[in-house]
């Protein structure tokens, strides 16, 4: 396909992913992203191999800088609540890599978001720039921003997270639901934990049910450790509100679980919460000269750790559609949804499940998905 002029709503990690792949392909490429500069929010960002190998495909030196702050857990650990005992233990880092191609790496969100900054061409982003919709017919489409201007495009990509513009342009409003979850954050210096077994691999300490669960794992190369934790509560003002949590609270919800569980807790010193909500897969994700991906196409509750992985991936099988694909910009488009649609359908709904890895299994379909190599339009084995 002839170099086309493509215009993303979003700069996160997957608008800046797809941008770096197509700029690649002598695409020309804008980003319109609603904040004003990236900082050094958030914490975690687990990529595993499957994300990672992607990642290392865009080139321009951004596998190997994220190897350079990354933490590469040991192993993934499924232990239960109570007696601390290991129902799975899955080789990563280097039998990972082995195995896969590429390891699973745990950074924090703001030096991957400047990883890939970085590799974009010098104005590629233009900040402050929030989006309000699109306009199309049978030419092209036009992004609509929020101050009134209008940017014409040949394609039109929605990264613009769960609360997307383009996706309510094109498809309407939804419904999100309240999962009755409520998700805790904190990161904790490796020498307040030190005494703890584990603190190089990622571990899940699952719950007596479904609502409570504390995962963890290393960051910065292993200086930090990040902690997650998951609440019952009956209700949410609004999705995606993000708080300073109770502490005390957060421990006591944990107080019948394991010694080594409850030091982690212990070891916080402030907490964030936020309400997790869900959304039905999508039947489509494109329209004419437009599509959906991330969180704007599959939003996910996190309990696979796939959220920015699936992102990924779909900014490779996205540009490898518009370069390889079909010869129009609506059939690559459609052949890219194809190739995507039932992948991260899947990976929604076991992530709402939450039972993956809870006592071993497979996780070949997961880790070993390759995006450079997928076949496009076909949808991919689950």
């Amino acid at each position: 396909m002839n170099a086309l002029k493509i215009a993303i709503a979003g700069g996160g990690v997957g608008g800046m992913a797809a941008a770096i792949a197509l700029q690649s392909q002598g695409h020309e490429v804008a980003i319109y992203e609603q904040t004003s500069a990236f900082g050094r929010i958030g914490a975690d960002v687990n990529l595993t191999p499957n994300a990672v190998h992607a990642l290392d495909g865009l080139g321009a030196g951004i596998g190997e800088r994220l190897r350079q702050t990354a933490a590469r857990p040991e192993f993934r650990i499924s232990r239960m609540w109570d007696d601390g005992c290991e129902t799975s233990r899955l080789p990563m880092s280097a039998a990972a890599e082995e195995k896969y191609g590429a390891p699973q790496l745990t950074i924090h969100r703001a030096d991957l978001l400047s990883a890939l900054q970085d590799a974009l061409a010098p104005g590629t982003i233009r900040f402050g720039a929030p989006v309000a919709g699109l306009e199309q017919d049978a030419e092209g489409a036009t992004l609509l921003l929020k101050d009134g201007s209008r940017h014409a495009a040949d394609v039109l990509i929605g990264g613009d997270g769960i609360h997307s513009a383009l996706r309510t342009a094109m498809f309407g409003p939804d419904a999100p639901r309240f999962t009755g979850l409520v998700s805790w954050r904190a990161v904790v210096p490796r020498s307040a934990v030190a005494d703890l077994p584990n603190l190089d691999s990622f571990t899940k300490w699952w719950g007596p049910d479904s609502d409570r669960q504390i995962v963890t794992f290393p960051l910065t190369g292993g200086k930090e450790i990040f902690v997650f934790a998951t609440t019952p509560q009956t209700d949410w003002s609004e999705e995606g509100w993000t708080l300073p949590g109770d502490i005390a609270d957060l421990r006591a919800a944990y107080a019948d679980f394991h010694p080594e569980a409850r030091a982690l807790l212990e070891a916080c010193t402030e907490v964030t919460r936020s309400a997790l909500h869900v959304r039905e897969p999508m039947p489509r994700w494109s329209q004419g000269h437009a599509a959906l991906l991330g969180d704007a196409a599959h939003p996910m509750v996190p309990f696979m750790a796939q959220g920015a992985c699936m992102a990924i991936e779909d900014a490779v099988v996205l540009a490898r559609a518009l370069c390889d694909g079909p010869e129009t910009v609506p059939e690559a488009l459609k052949a890219y949804e194809d190739a995507r649609r039932d992948r991260t359908a899947a990976i929604q709904r076991g992530s709402l499940a939450n039972e993956w890895l809870k006592e071993g299994g497979n996780a070949d379909w997961v880790y070993g998905y390759h995006a450079w190599t997928a076949p496009l339009g076909e949808p991919a084995p689950v």
